[in-house]
């Protein structure tokens, strides 16, 4: 495994982030790994040197938490590991259970840290921009857990370039803590990061951490066509995916993974992290795994490197899209 630096801090993390979506409970979503069977995937991912694992408070709301706290205290060293959770989805039918008000940040966290257990959440991530509540009255809120210890780093997912250059400006005006991290939506068939977000993080020394490096499967190799919903059990019951792959060329972007996989004689899946991994803002892609052959595909593609005809036949077929994935 290769190691960099989050963004411009000196945290290191593994080029490889293990998202926990994937483990919980099956009663939240059909195709998440309950405890028993998630087990396997820590460890090998521990073995295989994986540091950075992701997941969120409404993930099996609130049992990927639990699994992914009780199983990198059993399998990992405490020390060593980089925990990321977010907050904002909402976590019951209460009114404050939901948003980035400062009730909710702060509940969240300490119901976060209660789950996972541990004293410290490594980079606390907001899941969504909130537009019914101040952005002030949100940094100053996760400027707090920083400065009671509660929280380490701070990090966004998915928003505009100019919300999240707003966040940066008001809380450098303030002295409070800014983010580190992007988590946005960015794979070879969704790019429209690459118009402002990603020159954003580059200028500001944000860590960019994809999800959905492989389009929900449609990068893996395992689809027979773009409008395939029975290769795989997340495929059959996946409604979101359809919102956001769903256009013709989407398909040509697959067909040239798959194609130069074949030439390189390896899975999609290892081309397609190769080509995130090749973006010079890229930290790590969150790559969910539920077969043994994932997490392997995910490490060897780590080295990877693609010659730059490859990249040029990979990146000729995209066309352009609508934003999607906010």
């Amino acid at each position: 495994m290769k190691y960099t630096n989050l963004g411009r801090t000196g945290l290191r993390v593994s080029r490889i982030c293990l998202g926990c979506m994937s483990y919980g409970t099956p009663t939240w979503r059909p195709w998440v790994l309950d405890e028993e069977a998630a087990q396997p995937f820590f460890r090998r991912a521990v073995e295989l040197g994986i540091n950075f694992f992701d997941t969120a408070d409404m993930y099996s709301m609130g049992v990927s938490e639990e699994v992914t706290g009780r199983a990198l205290r059993r399998y990992a060293r405490m020390d060593e590991v980089v925990i990321a959770t977010k907050v904002y989805f909402p976590m019951g039918d209460g009114q404050n259970l939901r948003g980035l008000s400062r009730k909710h940040i702060v509940q969240g966290c300490e119901a976060s840290l209660k789950r996972l257990g541990v004293e410290t959440i490594d980079l606390y991530q907001i899941h969504r921009m909130d537009p019914n509540t101040p952005l002030e009255e949100t940094l100053s809120a996760l400027d707090q857990l920083v400065r009671q210890g509660k929280v380490r780093y701070l990090g966004a997912s998915s928003a505009y370039a100019w919300q999240f250059a707003r966040a940066l400006g008001v809380a450098d005006l303030h002295g409070w803590s800014r983010f580190v991290s992007m988590q946005g939506h960015y794979n070879l068939v969704y790019r429209e990061e690459e118009r402002e977000m990603l020159p954003l993080c580059e200028s500001e020394g944000i860590g960019v951490i994809p999800w959905s490096p492989l389009a929900r499967g449609l990068l893996a190799g395992s689809r027979k066509s773009l409008n395939d919903r029975s290769s795989t059990a997340r495929a059959k019951s996946d409604t979101f995916s359809g919102q956001l792959y769903d256009q013709p060329g989407d398909w040509e972007v697959a067909e040239a993974t798959q194609k130069v996989a074949a030439a390189r004689n390896v899975p999609p899946a290892q081309v397609a992290l190769a080509w995130l991994l090749s973006r010079p803002q890229v930290t790590a892609p969150i790559i969910g795994a539920t077969k043994p052959e994932h997490l392997e595909d995910a490490v060897r593609a780590v080295d990877l490197k693609l010659a730059p005809e490859e990249l040029k036949a990979l990146e000729a077929p995209y066309k352009p899209h609508e934003v999607r994935g906010m």
